[in-house]
């Protein structure tokens, strides 16, 4: 694997680091650059950490999370886990052969042992009931004989297909994620040295053009193409270099934190703070404070430009050798990094981006009536339209009569999120973000309630509003407005194949030095395996940036007596 020469040592003077943003890749990276030595702060907007994954407790008993749900690839947990401050182990192999060897777990517990020590992860198995419009389920574990059977019971004819499927999907997962997951795309000549082996595996064309080779039923096109849309991709746009998503969860496996998708939250930021790094919450970051290199303001998207900490809401500054932000890509560069500091971001560029679709997402509590629910974890259910929804939610930006959902029921794998004899669940339905116009204070009523009438159908939640007993939900405002999401996109620039690679936004800053950026936003994309692997990034860059050399002084301008 191409990857760019680095040194880990330890700074001689601890380093100060300030990270905006206290989600995954915010703590994720906060706990690398403590094992690198650094004196890292992170400062977050909200009252909690989490980010897109904070997790709400309500006061009648259930506890929600109010974003990712799907934990794949438990070693990039462990690895995390087993960092020491002066270990960064950032040379160590990515894939490692007792990672790429070892069978995947079925049962039990499927944490590593340092991963034991802070949060317990059980594998959940199938990973997603897949219920279609008529009725018809299928049931996906990844286990491939598993498959062959669901797929000659819905689709016999598909069978020579998925053979086919399965041995390119493998060919891109190999090529695409284990040799190319890693890379930082900064410059063109690394881009186009990936360009000869993707296109020979045929990777660049659309995903749903891709699997549409291999089958010729609707119903397998779905089960293989869907599942860009929990990282914010159109499976008829995003290139069919996402056929990896299904080797990753058929490879590792899929992942629950008991206590929920916040417990592992919680033990990412009890490592950190292990490690010795701080955490403020209820501070939220107005500015990134750039100057020139001689402490002068910034007049001009011309010559150096260095970021030199923080100013917070409250107006209070927060000095800093280097500045990350963990917070939406297009709102850094648009709210908080001065426009005379930037030239390769600027307002025509970013506003020029394509950013991924928004969710309405509804939270409720119910009754357990005594019915074994015919519902698996994590629930796909489909919709009577599947290419015309897609367009409607990413090309024509409306709302159409039709949906599909995310159902996840973490209660049936534990039972400690809702008061006995009651479940937790949330739906998620994919919808355009607010680049639509539409008013979700008048059609997001409409939208619930149009959802509540669906589960109630056979085979989902017969009778649920008469055993609701907890209901509420978030619109594309709630992205815009409390986690700062630009149009109150979910998941970032939309992963179409001008936004990938060398085209995506980069981890380090083109514009201001000692900036650099981590999360959904920039490589390698959204999801929570995609979101430490871009921490795993943004830090060899910065050991590449750093590693050795002395502080620069602060100019007093953005000196502070006190660094909080």
């Amino acid at each position: 694997m191409n990857r760019p020469a680095h040194r880990n040592a330890v700074p001689t003077r601890p380093k100060r680091a300030v990270i905006v943003g206290a989600g995954f890749g915010g703590l994720s990276l906060g706990i690398r650059l403590q094992s690198l030595g650094f004196d890292t702060l992170i400062v977050e907007r909200l009252d909690g950490p989490g980010g897109r994954g904070y997790q709400k407790r309500t006061p009648d008993g259930y506890v929600f999370d109010m974003g990712p749900t799907v934990i794949t690839a438990p070693h990039l947990i462990e690895e995390l886990f087993a960092l020491e401050r002066g270990e960064p182990n950032l040379d160590s192999p990515d894939f490692p052969p007792e990672v790429l060897n070892a069978p995947r777990v079925t049962s039990g517990e499927s944490g590593g042992p340092r991963t034991r020590d802070y949060v317990k992860l059980v594998p959940i198995t199938p990973f997603y009931r897949i219920r279609f419009h008529d009725g018809s389920v299928f049931d996906y574990d990844g286990d491939p004989e598993s498959t062959r059977r669901q797929i000659e019971a819905l689709a016999p004819e598909d069978l020579p297909g998925y053979e086919a499927f399965h041995r390119d999907a493998q060919a891109i997962f190999q090529r695409g994620f284990l040799e190319l997951g890693y890379t930082h795309f900064g410059d063109v000549p690394t881009m186009l040295a990936a360009v000869p082996d993707l296109l020979r595996l045929d990777a660049v064309r659309t995903l749903f053009s891709f699997t549409s080779k291999y089958f010729r039923s609707d119903k397998m096109r779905q089960v293989f193409s869907f599942e860009t849309l929990l990282i914010g991709g159109n499976p008829l746009s995003v290139p069919a270099i996402y056929a990896m998503i299904h080797f990753v969860e058929k490879t590792w496996g899929v992942h629950y934190a008991m206590g929920g998708t916040g417990a592992l939250v919680r033990a990412l930021e009890r490592k950190f703070t292990e490690l010795g790094g701080q955490v403020r919450y209820g501070a939220g970051v107005e500015e990134i404070l750039v100057t020139d290199e001689w402490g002068q303001a910034v007049h001009r998207p011309l010559g150096p430009r260095v970021a030199r900490g923080v100013r917070l809401e409250g107006g209070e500054v927060v000095p800093a050798d280097l500045v990350v932000s963990n917070g939406d890509w297009a709102n850094t560069y648009l709210k908080r990094v001065p426009r005379a500091a930037r030239l390769v971001n600027s307002d025509l560029r970013v506003k020029a981006a394509r950013q991924s679709m928004s969710l309405l997402v509804i939270y409720f509590g119910f009754r357990d009536d005594g019915t074994p629910l015919d519902l698996k974890h994590h629930n796909i259910l489909l919709g009577p339209s599947y290419e015309a929804l897609l367009t409607e939610i990413f090309g024509k930006k409306v709302l159409g009569n039709d949906f599909s959902q995310y159902l996840h029921v973490p209660t049936l794998t534990d039972p400690s999120l809702a008061p006995p004899g009651h479940h937790a669940a949330y739906t998620l339905i994919p919808v355009p973000h607010n680049g639509s116009g539409l008013n979700w204070a008048q059609v997001g009523p409409e939208l619930v309630e149009r959802v509540l009438d669906s589960l109630e159908e056979p085979g989902i939640l017969p009778g649920l509003r008469g055993r609701l007993t907890h209901l509420e939900y978030v619109t594309p405002d709630y992205f815009q407005d409390t986690l700062d999401s630009h149009l109150g996109n979910a998941f970032g620039p939309e992963p179409v194949l001008a936004q990938s690679a060398y085209l995506r936004p980069h981890n380090r800053s083109e514009d201001v030095r000692n900036l650099y950026l981590v999360g959904a936003g920039v490589q390698p994309g959204a999801g929570t395996p995609s979101v430490m692997m871009s921490a795993k990034m943004t830090a060899r860059l910065i050991a590449e940036d750093y590693g050795g050399t002395a502080a620069d002084s602060f100019p007093a301008e953005v000196d502070s007596t006190t660094y909080k």
